[in-house]
């Protein structure tokens, strides 16, 4: 199952806390910007997309998908 939210990333902070919230769990996490999609567990992938802009987070996940919303909470765009 896949799961498709809009992040905001606007700072190196919360870039950093959101790469440590999400290397928390084994699940499959992609950030897509225009034609890109990088793993969002990579910080040196993330800083080359244009994080002004809110960024599509792809959540693969199967159970665990309300521990992991619950977590990404301070960063979905509502």
């Amino acid at each position: 199952m896949m799961k498709t939210v809009q992040i905001s990333l606007n700072s190196i902070d919360k870039v950093k806390a959101f790469v440590n919230e999400i290397t928390k769990y084994d699940n499959d996490f992609d950030l897509v910007s225009g034609r890109y999609v990088i793993d969002a567990k990579s910080i040196m992938g993330i800083f080359s997309l244009d994080l002004s802009k809110p960024i599509d987070l792809n959540i693969h996940a199967e159970g665990e998908l309300d521990d992991i919303m619950a977590a990404l909470d301070p960063y979905i765009i509502k």
